[in-house]
């Protein structure tokens, strides 16, 4: 696994520590390139992504950040305002939600989707793949960094509760994962 390019790297050094120390992603959905684009980050958490999508996208974009969870959100509205501060921009949101429920999303407004870990979470993927189809402009991205297997998995380990914690028991068959994207 590589890491990060550097310019993500340091926007990292700058994220607060309580938003690093809480988060729960599995990589970096984070495409470079984004000014002025307004991305969407599905099961947000503490807002890492969101804090690094802020900075790329710059002053003329905007993040908003989905998350069904209070005391995570509570962490990512937090530090906003300092970071804010420290980038010299206020541009990021938090909306309290379902990834599989984006109602709180005008459709047709987001350029860029990006879900770290979330996805294989989520009891209905089909719900999510429609919502985020919905919501996203035309010619719209998403960037999923996920779990996903080589096969499908038995129910045994699809119902196992550690399993499915470890974001393992949810993880999607990547064939049914890519039938799912096709509209």
């Amino acid at each position: 696994m590589n890491a990060p390019p550097k310019e993500i790297r340091d926007i990292l050094a700058k994220v607060p520590s309580e938003v690093i120390a809480k988060y729960y992603g599995c990589g970096s959905p984070l495409p470079q390139g984004i000014e002025g684009l307004h991305v969407l980050d599905l099961g947000c958490g503490s807002g890492r992504d969101c804090y690094v999508a802020s900075k790329l996208v710059g002053p003329t974009g905007r993040v908003t950040g989905v998350d069904m969870t209070p005391q995570q959100l509570e962490v990512a509205r937090k530090h906003q305002d300092a970071y804010a501060a420290t980038i010299g921009y206020a541009n990021m949101s938090f909306v309290q939600g379902t990834i599989e429920d984006l109602s709180a999303i005008p459709s047709d407004s987001i350029d860029i989707i990006i879900s770290n870990c979330v996805v294989n979470l989520s009891p209905d993927k089909p719900a999510v793949l429609s919502e985020a189809w919905r919501v996203l402009a035309d010619g719209g991205e998403f960037y999923f960094s996920d779990v996903y297997c080589d096969r499908r998995l038995p129910e045994d380990i699809r119902a196992h509760p550690v399993l499915l914690g470890e974001c393992l028991g949810g993880a999607m068959y990547v064939e049914d994962f890519r039938r799912l994207c096709v509209r």
